[in-house]
């Protein structure tokens, strides 16, 4: 777990009932931060920030689909009603609807990009205008994917929304670095969830195509999200980190071994 202090700090994180997204919240709060904890899954969020809460941090959960502007903004407004401040915002939230590209249906299209690309840019906006009024910085992080580096059949949809993010992260160097914000994307690889592990094929599979011989770990994702977040990194802005084992570099497809 990293050792980064997150104390005195306040912290949205959307998309985080479980995987990713609870890990990050989990390790912000035993680092002091406060955490304001959004999933879509009102009952996910709630466990999610009782268990945080179980384990001596400060969590508070708010329900709802963080691609609709409204949500977003009862967000911020939770962060500071509850601390006065604002501090980082990680917009995890992220959906993936494989298909193939000749067939693919308008309507999961639609909802790729509003919560994925959409929902993004409405939490940086938001998130980014009260740390500027705050006047003390902050830390905006977006959660990218590998397939916004390498191609993956049946993801084009979804693969355009991560190149998109990490675009949006670097054109957001040139707005928020007057005001002391940074901002920069993680871009996770294969990574084990409690979606990914009822594919007992998963962990075999991209154990043998993954260079360091397994596929990640929330926890792998989650040390790289804290350090981009924090004070050591106050530096580093407008880069993606990709945390994939190397898959990158040789990028063999599961259907090809």
């Amino acid at each position: 777990m990293s050792t980064q202090s997150f104390q005195n700090k306040t912290a949205i994180v959307t998309g985080a009932g479980q995987g990713i997204g609870y890990e990050i919240c989990r390790q912000l709060a035993a680092r002091g931060a406060t955490v304001i904890l959004n999933d879509i899954d009102k009952e996910l969020a709630e466990t999610a920030a009782a268990k945080i809460r179980e384990e001596n941090g400060h969590c508070v959960a708010l329900a709802g689909d963080s691609s609709n502007k409204e949500l977003i903004h009862q967000l911020i407004d939770l962060a500071v009603k509850t601390t006065g401040r604002l501090d980082i915002a990680i917009a995890n939230s992220g959906i993936t609807l494989f298909g193939d590209f000749f067939t693919y249906p308008e309507e999961s299209l639609s909802k790729v990009l509003n919560v994925n690309i959409a929902g993004t840019f409405l939490l940086a906006q938001a998130a980014a205008s009260q740390m500027k009024k705050q006047g003390t910085g902050g830390s905006l992080l977006f959660m990218s994917s590998v397939t916004g580096h390498q191609a993956h059949k049946d993801l084009a949809a979804y693969g355009m929304t991560k190149a998109a993010i990490e675009m949006l992260a670097k054109n957001l160097v040139l707005e928020v670095s007057p005001y002391k914000i940074n901002v920069n994307t993680v871009a996770p690889g294969a990574t084990q969830t409690e979606r990914t592990l009822d594919d007992p094929k998963y962990v075999p599979i991209w154990s043998r195509i993954t260079p360091m011989g397994r596929p990640a770990t929330t926890t792998d994702i989650a040390n790289a999200a804290l350090f981009l977040v924090s004070d050591q990194a106050r530096h580093v802005t407008g880069q993606s980190l990709i945390i994939d084992g190397g898959w990158t570099v040789i990028s063999p497809a599961p259907e090809e071994v």
